[in-house]
């Protein structure tokens, strides 16, 4: 039923919640999972926070900066995905808008399903469910799951 599962991903409680169902969907069904990252300011300062001298409301974030944190992130996705016994994730960095990243991380990689966070890091556009998440549900051609 499903072969390849996409999960949009940026750090958030929700987001690794995503990442957790789509590994026991993945496991049920033979799937590969991808995660798709798109760093932005909010998830690059999320990812750097600890770091010394990284000032998160005055400061952009440098390409070493990204580069840094997007690995950061990965390395979240990867030890998430290995505590639900799914060693083998491919990862996907966009560089844009993170629903149409996602979006085109399915469409590349043939995607059967989505399962995003309901809430992630971004902005507060939407109260109920994230811009992100509500985007990529409206225009998916695959099956979506947006999970708490």
């Amino acid at each position: 039923m499903f072969k390849h599962i996409v999960v949009g991903f940026d750090g958030s409680e929700h987001s690794e919640n995503a990442l957790r169902i789509a590994c026991d969907i993945a496991a049920k069904y033979g799937a590969e999972v991808h995660v798709s990252h798109t760093p932005k300011h909010e998830t690059v300062s999320f990812a750097l926070g600890a770091v010394a001298g990284y000032h998160v409301a005055t400061t952009q974030p440098k390409p070493e900066d990204i580069k840094a944190a997007t690995e950061k992130i990965f390395a979240q996705a990867s030890t998430v995905a290995s505590a639900c016994g799914n060693t083998n994730i491919v990862t996907h960095q966009g560089n844009g808008d993170p629903a149409h990243d996602t979006l085109k991380c399915a469409d590349d990689c043939g995607a059967d399903l989505i399962v995003t966070g309901r809430r992630g890091l971004g902005n507060l556009g939407a109260l109920m469910m994230g811009s992100t998440s509500q985007h990529i549900a409206h225009h998916a051609k695959c099956a979506c799951m947006t999970v708490m």
